[in-house]
């Protein structure tokens, strides 16, 4: 007995050697995550590989993709490349020995021709001016569109014979059998007239550059027209030169003048342009147009100041006169991106259009009139987007935030159930229930085919990075996976890396909030940790999904293995849980959101590894204004706090974004002002960094001029730094390396 106890001992320390040997040794082994594995020249060891550029052609059962300077045609069925339509090494420019290097294209519809994008100068956040060219498939022809000058959204017709662009804020089009080149409007001017493409305001906020489309039948061109010379200019100074030059450009501020926004159509055989009448008030929005299947009715979104009510307006092109179709009001606001999935059907005989009069973003269909006929998807979730409707076999597609609101699914509706209509006993009708087609816990994007036979699927989950897969749509099967990232999924496993949680608190009062927490990797419940709280906040915004690892996550899992948690919490005002959610800030943006970081501080607090004297909080932009509010109205609760580009009073921040959740400042002076960090800075008590681009374009670098000036009069110390030129990404060469490295240190010192 003794004797095999003693065996079995020997055995067991034996063992227990082997496996700290072993630990220690793989130990060894693992890489320690460093800023240059994120920021470095190289790339994030975190960024996925992916599947981008494919466009599905018409022509059924393959798709075009850019690689290494080709354009390369893929068989859908078995996944290899058939032909090449384009090689840029071996093209050549017409009349010359000449080749380029495309950085975009665009098939036309017949596709017989490409599009391409080449020497690209950004402008803002979407726009971009190039040299375009196009490519004949037949004769391999390569021709120049323009040597007048680069041009802005080039975009080829319907049948492929013509081109329109914008040139100098006017409008030209290029007959491309002929190669002539003819202007449809002359007044174009700089920070006067725009024709064919958007202010800056309308470009950020509205999310879109190209302002004309063409008709279905490819005879007509609507476009819009901004006179913006009353809006008031913004000067920046660029650094450089021996003297900074001034860059002026057109920013309607809160409360001051937007531009006044026309919709006209030319018509390509007459030369005649048709003014359409969009109501007598000028000082309104036309957030989108949209032609119908009629090559002669236009569709018009228009919307008040206030951003309170929208409206669908039919336009007659021949004539320019329009009937208000459908219209939503809110005591709020109408948020653009919840009714923003407006879709024509092929029988010209009715639309889809998203509503949030529910409570939240459904889909209903109406006939041309605007009668309703049934709403197609309803319940306590969102639908998030309409990929598009396969008439053919009656089914929609869309992706929602049902199964939770940090994940995104893929759904299918049978349009063909139908719905019985109402009676005055009859209890409300209930739509088809939507099949749930996305099976992995995470969130799913796709990109589906034009005639519904195939999508891909792009899933990814905070614990699995992104997979791309083909599937048949009417079956719903995998064809094949394309990307796995393997590679990536063994490059990161030579690290010990810290995992995202996800929990769930209820605030003081009542509010269930969620969230995500990054514990460090030798995490010891018996000890207390500082944290690290990130924030954005802004309306309908989220940053607690469940999705892969980013820079900025990654960089948050660098602090983890220096022995911080990481929190980020999701307060109200944010996306996915319903316009009362999301609405609840309305009218005082920074109140709630802030009460609730502090909720979350306090929650944090509680917690039996948690320090609570040394919680700090992070943001930018948005994020930036939050942490400049928690630092000095959450003072207690925060001891120290980096504010990178923060809005730090609503009144520098432009019209549409602004008004739409505060109202005019003329309207609404307390809601500019009561959550203004400037009028709280005497209560600043913690360590405070503050970081700013002069160049921004968008939060300009006049907030934290004032927040500064401010902060001195109040005789509060502070840190802060300025990025010359840069945007407001403040990114670009080596910027987010030494961006990052700052803040690392400073985290380090200061919490």
């Amino acid at each position: 007995m003794t004797k095999t106890t003693i065996s079995f001992s020997k055995h067991v320390y034996a063992v227990g050697l082997f496996v700290c040997l072993v630990a220690g040794h793989l130990a060894a082994q693992q890489k320690t995550l460093s800023l240059t594995d994120i920021f470095g020249p190289q790339g994030s060891i975190f960024t996925p590989r992916t599947v981008s550029g494919v466009n599905w052609m018409k022509a059924g059962g393959f798709y075009t993709t850019q690689q290494s300077g080709k354009i390369i045609k893929y068989s859908i069925a078995t996944g290899e490349a058939v032909e090449t339509l384009f090689d840029q090494s071996t093209a050549r420019v017409e009349g010359s020995n000449q080749t380029i290097q495309f950085e975009a294209y665009e098939l036309s519809g017949d596709e017989r021709k490409l599009l391409l994008a080449t020497n690209i100068e950004r402008i803002y956040r979407r726009s971009f001016k190039a040299d375009f060219y196009i490519y004949d498939l037949a004769s391999k022809k390569l021709t120049q569109l323009s040597k007048n000058g680069k041009q802005m959204l080039a975009t080829l017709s319907p049948d492929g014979s013509k081109v329109v662009f914008v040139r100098d804020n006017n409008l030209f089009v290029t007959d491309l059998a002929t190669m002539t080149e003819q202007s449809i409007t002359t007044d174009g001017k700089r920070n006067e007239i725009i024709n064919g493409a958007c202010d800056w305001v309308y470009e950020e906020e509205f999310s879109f550059v190209k302002a004309f489309e063409w008709s279905p039948d490819g005879k007509k061109i609507a476009f819009y027209r901004f006179d913006e010379s009353r809006v008031p200019e913004y000067n920046m100074q660029i650094w450089g030169d021996l003297y900074p030059k001034d860059y002026r450009y057109k920013y309607p501020k809160a409360g001051e003048p937007n531009s006044i926004v026309q919709i006209w159509i030319h018509d390509l055989a007459t030369a005649q342009k048709t003014k359409i009448d969009v109501g007598t008030e000028t000082d309104q929005y036309i957030p989108r147009i949209k032609w119908t299947q009629n090559p002669n009715l236009l569709s018009i979104k228009r919307m008040n100041r206030l951003q309170n009510r929208l409206d669908i307006l039919h336009a007659d092109a021949t004539n320019g006169q329009t009937q208000t179709v459908w219209s939503e009001e809110s005591k709020t606001y109408v948020d653009l991106e919840f009714t923003d999935d407006l879709t024509y059907l092929a029988d010209g005989k009715s639309f889809i259009q998203s509503s949030e009069k529910s409570g939240y973003k459904h889909l209903y269909q109406y006939d041309m009139t605007g009668k309703l006929l049934k709403q197609l998807t309803s319940g306590d979730w969102e639908v998030t987007d309409l990929l598009g409707i396969d008439e053919k076999k009656q089914v929609l597609y869309f992706t929602s935030s049902m199964e939770s609101p940090m994940e995104r699914h893929l759904y299918s509706l049978n349009l063909a159930i139908p719905v019985a209509k109402k009676s005055k006993k009859a209890s409300p009708i209930t739509p088809p229930q939507p099949v749930k087609l996305s099976t992995q816990t995470g969130s799913n994007t796709i990109n589906m085919s034009p005639d519904f036979s195939y999508y891909l699927l792009y899933h990814q989950s905070s614990q699995q990075p992104l997979t791309v897969s083909l599937h048949e749509a009417p079956t719903h099967k995998i064809v094949r996976t394309l990307e796995t990232n393997q590679a990536l999924r063994e490059r990161l496993a030579a690290y010990n890396l810290p995992q995202q949680e996800f929990f769930k608190f209820t605030t003081s009062l009542g509010t269930s909030l969620n969230g995500w927490m990054i514990k460090p990797t030798d995490f010891d419940g018996s000890k207390k940790y500082p944290v690290l709280m990130f924030v954005y906040g802004g309306p309908g915004s989220q940053t607690v999904n469940n999705t892969w690892t980013n820079a900025l996550t990654a960089w948050f899992k660098l602090l983890a293995t220096k022995g911080y948690i990481i929190v980020s919490v999701d307060g109200r005002g944010t996306g996915a849980r319903g316009n009362a959610f999301r609405t609840a800030t309305y009218a005082q943006l920074g109140k709630l959101e802030t009460e609730d970081q502090i909720e979350g501080a306090k929650y944090l607090a509680t917690l039996s590894y948690v320090d609570a004297s040394r919680i700090g909080i992070h943001g930018h932009s948005y994020g930036g204004y939050m942490t400049s509010l928690c630092m000095t109205i959450g003072a207690n609760y925060f001891k120290a706090g980096i504010a990178g580009a923060p809005v730090t009073t609503w009144r520098y921040y432009d019209t549409i974004y602004t008004e739409r959740y505060l109202k005019r400042p003329q309207d609404n002076a307390a809601g500019y002002d009561d959550n203004s960090p400037i009028q709280h800075v005497n209560k600043l008590k913690g360590k405070f960094l503050l970081i700013h681009g002069t160049g921004d374009d968008n939060v300009h670098f006049q907030n934290s001029v004032d927040f500064v000036n401010a902060l001195i009069k109040a005789g509060k110390q502070f840190d802060s730094f300025y990025y010359p030129n840069r945007n407001h990404g403040i990114s670009g060469g080596n910027t987010l390396m030494h961006r990052y490295q700052m803040m690392t240190d400073w985290v380090l010192k200061n919490l």
